[in-house]
This record gives C-alpha cells, structure tokens and sequence, in this order.
C-alpha cells in the first residue's frame, strides 16, 4: 500500500468521525468519500467540501453529487492533480453564485420540519434576570435596550435563532424565583429604561405559566419610570387579555413574508395568525409593534415585503403603533454552524456575507436596496411612528433615512420620548 493511499484512508477515517459529515445524508456522505477515493483532496479540501455539501443540501436547488458530476464535465482530459484543482474551483464557483443568487422558497404545502420538543423546567437558580441586549455592539447603532430573562429557551424553532446556541435545546427554563427578583431590582428612579422579555425566549408562547406573565406585569406596574415589551411570534394572548394591563406596558410582533414564515419560522404563528392577533390587542387598548427582522433576499422579495408593508398599514392606524424597526440577518459563527449541523432546509445560509461589526451579514449595497424598499413604502407613516433600525451601521442610517444619531445614548434618549408619548406617559426630566 504507498504513503498516498495510506494517507488518504487516514483523512477518510478522520473526516468520518467530524460531526458536520456525520449531519448529511448518507447518500451525500458516500459522495465526499467517492471523490477522497478518486482525487488527491487534502483535509482542507474535505472540510470544504464537506461544508459547501451541507448548504447545497439544505438549499435543495442542487444536489452535490449533480453539481461535482456538471463540473467533472467541464475539466475532463486533464491530469488528476490538475483535475482535482479545476474541480474544486469550479464546485466553489457554482456554490458561491447559488449564493450571490439567493434562495428560492417553496411557498406551499408542508416542509416536514418541526420545532425540536423541549421539556419545560423550573429553574431555581441566582441567575441575574436583568441584562443588556446581548446582541449590543458600540461598532452599531443601538437603542440601550434591557433585558429581561423570565424564561431561557424557545419552543418555537426559527432556523435563524441563535437563542440555541446560548441555551440547552433539549430544554425551556421558567425562572422560578421571577416575581422575587423582580421586587428587588433596584432601577434608578430618576432616568427612564425600555426592557423588553423577547431576547432569551418567546414572551408570550407560554402565557401565565408558573405566574411569569403576572410577575412582569406587576414589575411593569410598580416601575412607572420604564417601558416594558413583550415581543412575540406567537397568537397567545388569552392570559394577557385577561389581566389588568398597565398602561406602560406594548406587545410587539415580528413580521416576515409568507415565504419566510414557512419556510424558516417553525412552530411560529403564521402572518394571517399573527396580524389578528394584534389586532386584537390594539382592540384592547394596548399599543402594539413590529420588528420586521431579519428581512431576507429570496426570489421575490421586492415584491412580497412591500406587499406586507401595505397590509400591516391598512389593517393599523399610526396612532396604535408604538414603533416600527427593521434588521436583517446578522451571524455569529456559532448560529452558522449549529443552522448546518440540524441538517434541515433552509435558505438563510444562501446569501452573500461580509463582516458587520464582528458578525456576518449582507454586503452594504444590498442592505441599502433592502431596507430602502421597507423605508420608502412606509413613507405615509415616517412622521407619525417612531422607526429605527437594529443593530446596523451608520452609513445604513444615512444612506436610508438620511440621518443618524451621534451615539446610542442620543438613540435611548429618542426613543424613549417616542414610547412615553405615544403611551400616554408622564415624565418630568430630572433637573
């Protein structure tokens, strides 16, 4: 047996015990080694193969074995070594401007993907449930928001949610110490805060379980000085309807296309589901939001976001709105890699990246293509509702709204006088 061959089947022994080749289907596993078999592929070039296979199967546009077979075409005659290099190229090549090209949605029938089930705990625990945006950079524009971990751990099952990363996936932890902890923060009555319970968990798809919902109400109750948000996918809403809502206190949603919602927002209400729900609500009297985030490039999203855009303004009045905010998608390494590891269809991975303030999201021309489109057909309410983006650059903010706040402390500031306004609360500025 030579040193190559014996070198090759380590490689092979290897890659088989690497847990990203153990997450695609077999057919597609006994393809990688069909070509470590055939082409001198070192561990680099195994690893990115391995890689561009696991997103080629989850966009489902082509297969890998399709796609090296229409390569291997293209570079027949030539020697192995020089093959091999040509192969590898133009498989990159093809990977890179399914990327460039963005996904195209099934909108219709089942995908077959369910939100993993999850057993739900009562946490006993000095986890401090107060915190700031985890996702907060200095690099981006952000609002100062707070947050407010009553439950960590989602049922629903986003395949963009990086909450998984952060948390057991096999488990949704209630605090169970919630409504102790909440009476003994300690905020600074002199200065106002937007906390929000949407950031660790879904606020609302669990309702009043284990008193959760009660407890924030009441923190919302005693501190007349903050804003308090619960932010949503769900239609669960019974309980808080039922409960003595305080005045400070807005239910927002977040809002994606059709398209999005079924094929990347498991287990989450559908758009129909989630507009009569807050309509609903408003009906009640209480202020409601929307997070258009992330917005998604696929095949026709020009056309079905200003189509969302027109129905959510027909369906509300600016006066019932709290605010209104836009992002898109933005990565960390680690929310790349477990969306690959639970080998399931998605698109999300299908879009062009560049570094956004350590993460990874969108090159900036397409940022301003996507949230100019959201900008301009919201153009009726820009003097009525407070818009802001999340998380994003100032040139985003200039390019678009054509303005942009000289640091985030300016941002809190104007939001918050937006929310107290629109809230119908009183403030008296500190002297």
């Amino acid at each position: 047996m030579s040193q190559a061959t014996t070198q090759g089947e380590g490689r092979l022994a290897q890659l088989g015990q690497n847990k990203l080749f153990q997450s695609l289907a077999e057919p597609y596993q006994a393809f990688i080694k069909d070509v470590a078999q055939q082409y001198p592929l070192t561990h680099q070039d195994l690893h990115q193969l391995t890689e561009m296979s696991v997103d080629l199967a989850m966009w489902g546009q082509i297969t890998p074995p399709d796609l090296w077979a229409q390569e291997e075409k293209k570079v027949f005659g030539a020697n192995a070594k020089q093959q091999k290099k040509n192969l590898l190229k133009g498989f990159r090549a093809q990977w890179t401007a399914l990327k460039a090209k963005g996904p195209l949605y099934q909108r219709e029938g089942k995908l077959g993907i369910k939100p993993p089930k999850r057993n739900l705990t009562v946490l006993e625990s000095d986890h401090t449930v107060l915190g700031w945006c985890p996702v907060a950079s200095p690099k981006t524009v952000c609002c100062n928001l707070r947050t407010l971990d009553a439950v960590q751990g989602c049922g629903m099952g986003c395949s963009y949610c990086s909450i998984q990363t952060f948390y057991d996936d096999r488990k949704v932890g209630v605090d169970g110490q919630l409504a102790e902890k909440l009476a003994k923060l300690n905020l600074d009555p002199s200065r106002r805060y937007h906390i929000g319970s949407g950031q660790s968990s879904d606020s609302l798809l669990l309702g009043d379980r284990q008193g959760i919902l009660s407890a924030q109400l009441e923190f919302a109750r005693n501190n007349p000085n903050i804003v308090y948000e619960f932010k949503t996918k769900s239609k669960n809403v019974s309980a808080l309807l039922r409960a003595d809502v305080p005045k400070n206190l807005f239910v927002s949603w977040s809002m994606n296309t059709p398209a999005v919602i079924h094929a990347e927002e498991h287990g989450t209400a559908s758009l129909d589901d989630r507009l009569a729900t807050a309509r609903k609500v408003a009906d009640h009297g209480i202020k409601v939001g929307f997070h258009f985030h992330p917005m998604v490039r696929y095949d026709g999203y020009l056309e079905d976001y200003p189509k969302l855009i027109q129905r959510l303004m027909t369906e509300f009045k600016p006066e019932e709105i709290a605010f209104i905010s836009m992002g898109t998608l933005t990565w960390i390494k680690p929310a790349i890699k477990s969306l690959r590891m639970r080998g399931i269809e998605s698109g999300l991975l299908q879009m062009e990246m560049d570094d956004a303030a350590g993460k990874m999201s969108y090159p900036m021309e397409i940022k301003k293509e996507m949230f100019g489109m959201a900008w301009e057909h919201f153009a009726a309410w820009h003097e009525q509702v407070f818009f802001y983006f999340c998380m994003e650059d100032r040139e985003l903010w200039h390019a678009v709204m054509g303005r942009c706040y000289p640091d985030n402390e300016t941002f809190e500031t104007d939001m918050l006088n937006a929310l107290f306004g629109k809230l119908g609360l009183e403030w008296d500025t500190p002297v």
